[in-house]
């Protein structure tokens, strides 16, 4: 500032010198360049290399796929639909479950009565969990600190600590428990009774059922919407999608869907739901807000479980018989791309690795 008072100082009061104002601005202006390289030099100092910047990648996103047939799960980068490992686990594995901070994908083996948990850093199995008898669905609470696992052959659902992997209580529900979720806020879990065709609610809190809800002919797959407030439950046998409300823990809507729906997911924004129709080979779309179906999008031959990605722009289908997973655009609702699994893909759940 000392430079540019000086220089309008002399360009007033020496009017007949031009040549030693001259001078005078070309220092001037040599003054401010180099102020201005130092600058800039300094702001790209502080900004981060293309190294560093590469060293602190963003998470990616990983689909975990149980392979009921093979006893094995298949993890595939979601960003280039790549297999990036194949990792075996119990007999019979079935549901599939990732821990919210995307370290822990839990899987429960049928078969062998055991919960298998994989460390997504190494994509190893770390731990091996004993539960009850026939273990199909496991849900994580929202703060990962315990997992859900229905026992379809047991009637029961054993609640894991996920910091000792052990299990900490063994809760009665209804006949052939199978799909189970926990709402957002992690106070209740929604599990499917197959056998009874009802709904189990527990309180979390206490690991008591609170209520029995009855839905349609064998409940299997189940799903809690963002907000929490409604559940939305495929029925297998009826062909139907039943809806609870929350609040009152009763159906408000009964949906049809295609032949024989297995598993849902609903998308991030809640406002759309993707069912799996293992008879028809296809996945209902529905809208969540008026309860209706409103695309129906080819899906393989037997279209069993289905995750929807964080991101909400994509949906992955597991297609049992074909041993492949279909990847859905959810903006275009059609089959982008069909990927290989191992021997009798099952379920499928999205993990955010870090």
């Amino acid at each position: 500032m000392r430079w540019i008072r000086a220089a309008a100082e002399n360009r007033r009061t020496d009017i007949s010198g031009q040549t030693q104002v001259g001078v005078r601005w070309s220092r001037l202006r040599a003054v401010i360049t180099a102020a201005a390289l130092a600058t800039g030099l300094t702001a790209l100092a502080a900004l981060p290399t293309t190294a560093a910047a590469d060293e602190t990648r963003q998470a990616r996103q990983v689909a975990y796929v149980s392979n009921l047939t093979e006893g094995t799960v298949s993890a595939i980068d979601v960003a280039t639909n790549t297999t990036i490992a194949t990792i075996p686990v119990g007999n019979g594995p079935r549901g599939v479950a990732a821990s919210p901070g995307g370290t822990r994908v839990y899987v429960p083996n049928s078969t062998s009565g055991t919960v298998s948990v994989i460390n997504t850093a190494t994509n190893a199995v770390t731990t091996t969990v004993p539960a009850g008898t026939q273990p199909a669905g496991v849900a994580v609470t929202p703060g990962g600190t315990r997992a859900y696992v229905t026992n379809n052959g047991s009637n029961t659902v054993s609640v894991i600590n996920t910091a000792t992997n052990t299990v900490i209580a063994t809760i009665p529900v209804g006949a052939q428990p199978f799909g189970v979720a926990v709402t957002p806020g992690g106070t209740r879990a929604y599990v499917t009774n197959n056998g009874s065709n009802t709904v189990s609610v527990i309180d979390t809190a206490t690991n008591t059922v609170i209520a029995t809800i009855p839905v349609g002919n064998t409940p299997l797959g189940v799903a809690v919407t963002p907000g929490g407030t409604r559940v939305l439950v495929a029925n297998r046998s009826d062909n139907t999608v039943s809806v609870i409300n929350t609040a009152t823990n009763t159906v408000i809507a009964t949906i049809p869907v295609g032949s024989l729906p297995s598993e849902v997911a609903v998308t991030p924004g809640g406002t759309r739901a993707y069912v799996t129709n293992s008879g028809s080979g296809t996945v209902s779309v529905i809208n969540t807000a008026t309860n209706a179906v409103t695309t129906t999008v080819p899906a393989g031959t037997q279209p069993a479980g289905v995750a929807v990605t964080p991101g909400g722009t994509r949906a992955y289908v597991t297609d049992f018989i074909s041993s492949t997973v279909s990847v859905i655009n959810t903006a275009t609702n059609t089959v982008e791309a069909t990927l290989g699994a191992g021997t009798g893909p099952i379920e499928v759940a999205i993990a955010n690795v870090p």
